[in-house]
């Protein structure tokens, strides 16, 4: 069964455009992954450090495989960028 997943960030108020553009590089990466059936970022109108990636997947396995498409190296740079933790969870 689809299932979507959601899942947020928030930027340092000093990082936003490169965190943007981190999110991006990533969305463009997990887009392509077997099981994806789309994948968009999105920016808060309200509060421009905030950021949505939503993910449509044929299953969560899928979604979880996914997660090797970004180097763990790559991902430890963006920890620079962000004021905590994403957080993130699947709906159906």
């Amino acid at each position: 069964m689809p299932i979507t997943r959601i899942n947020h960030f928030e930027a340092k108020s000093k990082t936003v455009e490169q965190l943007h553009n981190f999110m991006q590089g990533v969305v463009n990466k997990v887009k392509v992954q077997p099981g994806c059936r789309s994948v968009r970022l999105l920016r808060s109108t309200e509060n421009p450090v905030h950021f949505a990636v939503v993910e449509e997947w044929e299953s969560v396995e899928d979604h979880q495989k996914a997660a090797t498409a970004v180097p763990p190296e790559q991902l430890q740079r963006a920890e620079a960028l962000i004021a905590k933790p994403p957080v993130g969870e699947y709906f159906q």
